[in-house]
This record gives C-alpha cells, sequence and structure tokens, in this order.
C-alpha cells in the first residue's frame, strides 16, 4: 500500500526547514510536497523500509512529529476526539481539586489513571469524590477562566467539517466542561459524564450512570461510521489518555496528541510537538485549505 511520510513543527516553533526536510528525504527516498512552509512537508513514495526511525534519527532532537499514513482513504469523515489535555489544555477535575486546595492529590490520580495504571471509572469515582460540597458558581467561574482551548483545534474540525466530516467530542470528563467547549470548538456533539448536584448546587461527590469510559468511546466511533455509512478506514480518532487506546486503535486514522507515555507507545502516530492542525496535514490539507 502507498503511503506518504508527513513532517509537522509548532507553527510557533518552526524547527522544520527545507534543510532537515531534504536531509530526511536524501535517507528515506522519495520527493517532497510542502503543505505549509517551514510548519509541514509530506515525502512521496518513500523507499526506504522504515522511514519513519530514518526521519526521528535524522531529525535527532530537533521539535519536529512524524507520521507515516496511507494515500488511500486520506481525507477521514469522521472525527471523534477526547476533550481534558487533547482539545482543551487542562484537565477540568484537577482545576477544581485547586479550588478546595486538593489540586496535587488528585492530580496524581489524573496522571496515573490516564497512562492507565488506575482503573478508570474507579478514579474518577475518587476523584469526584474529594471534591464534595464544591458549589456550581465556582464550577462555572474556572470553565470561564482557567480552561484554555488547545491550539489548533478551531481549525481541526472547522476545516474538517468544511471538507464534509462529522465530529464528535467523547469525553470521560462532565458534560458541564463537554457542552460548553464543544460548541466554542464547532463540534456537531459532545458526549460525557454528568455531575450530580444536591439541592444547594453543591457537588453530591457522585456520577450519574452510566460513566462515559473507554468503551462508549470506541462503541460511539463505531456506532456513528456505521450510521453515517462511514468506512473505518475514513476515521480519525484522536486523544491522550489509556481511556482512549481503544477508539484510537479501531479508528482509520488514530493519533496520541501530547499522549501519556502508555498512550505514544501504543498509537500509530504520535503528535509530541505540534498543535492540533498537525492532524490536518496527516491527512494532506495544504496551508490554503485550513479554515481559521
Amino acid at each position: 500500500m502507498s503511503s506518504v511520510l508527513v513532517l509537522v513543527a509548532n507553527p510557533s516553533d518552526t524547527a522544520l526547514d527545507s534543510k532537515l526536510a531534504q536531509a530526511i528525504q536524501h535517507e528515506t527516498g522519495g520527493y517532497i510536497n510542502w503543505l505549509h512552509q517551514r510548519v509541514a512537508c509530506e515525502i512521496h513514495e518513500p523507499k526506504s523500509a522504515d522511514p519513519v526511525l530514518i526521519a526521528r534519527q535524522v531529525i535527532g532532537g530537533k521539535p519536529v512529529d512524524v507520521g507515516l499514513v496511507p494515500l488511500a482513504n486520506r481525507r477521514k469523515k469522521l472525527l471523534v476526539a477526547d476533550m481534558d489535555s487533547t482539545m482543551i489544555e487542562q484537565e477540568c477535575i484537577d482545576e477544581l481539586a485547586d479550588a478546595v486546595g486538593i489540586k496535587d492529590q488528585v492530580a496524581e490520580i489524573t496522571r496515573r489513571a490516564m497512562n492507565g495504571e488506575l482503573d478508570f471509572e474507579q478514579a474518577l469515582r475518587t476523584r469526584v469524590g474529594l471534591i464534595k460540597g464544591l458549589e456550581r458558581h465556582v464550577i462555572e467561574e474556572i470553565r470561564r477562566e482557567r480552561i484554555t482551548l488547545a491550539p489548533g483545534g478551531r481549525a481541526l474540525v472547522h476545516t474538517m467539517k468544511a471538507f464534509g466530516a462529522y465530529t464528535s467530542l467523547v469525553s470521560g470528563g462532565f458534560t458541564y466542561f463537554a457542552d460548553y467547549f464543544a460548541r466554542r470548538i464547532g463540534f456537531d456533539e459532545a458526549i460525557a459524564n454528568l455531575f450530580e448536584f444536591d439541592g444547594e448546587e453543591r457537588l453530591t461527590g457522585t456520577v450519574a450512570l452510566p460513566i462515559v469510559d473507554k468503551t462508549t468511546k470506541l462503541t460511539r466511533l463505531q456506532a456513528l461510521a456505521a450510521e453515517k455509512s462511514i468506512p473505518m478506514e475514513q476515521t480519525m480518532a484522536v486523544g491522550d489518555g489509556a481511556n482512549d487506546l481503544d477508539m484510537i486503535r479501531a479508528a482509520g486514522l488514530g493519533v496520541a496528541v501530547h499522549a501519556k507515555p502508555h498512550v505514544a507507545a501504543e498509537a500509530d502516530i504520535r503528535i509530541d510537538f505540534a498543535d492540533l492542525t498537525a492532524l490536518l496535514y496527516l491527512q494532506g490539507f495544504e496551508e490554503e485549505d485550513i479554515v481559521r
């Protein structure tokens, strides 16, 4: 199957120049096509047996990502994305914990759960229990003041939608954040867990059933593909945590973005340095195609 080698740098740190691209092309064979000068290029028809390994050796310590993608079905018609530390830059529950002075404790549970060291559902229940009593207005303030969108996310979603794709935000976090940020980013839908509040608008410390977990994410990817008659080869899944791995493995293009070590090691493609527009360059979009 014919493939293309994609090289991507972060637009805010353009470490990819023609000299580096040519050095990689010299070792891998093929020919270079620039998608965005100093940010992204692709090498068509690389001849080497392992062009990704060779490219990484040439790149050395420079902040440039590499991915090998099939040319067939390169443009995807379905995107299923994680939210926390993927489409937004924070873990929402860690920021809520900060409001009650236990961020370090909760963040450590989050880290271990996202790296696959703890059972996701149990870790979720534990963390929500620790922030019991937090008032709704404080949660709203945190959502408004502490959460930032991951760079390139709006461009990713709006460009894919402009070219006919359906986009779904499926989060193991909470609808209180997922619904809000899905609208801001431009997703067609959002699915997440539900906080439970008491009569005084304080968190009860419990999570409504059913829990949105790794199975939910995989199932939603498969259901949307079936519902919209999209072959799995034309789907993309992106995330950073262990609860994203099943959908990342199942999608036509599964990408670990700024992911936990366990997840980055398992995914076909990892993005460590670039922003979310890298997912467009992997699909062969050029700069002038991108909706910004």
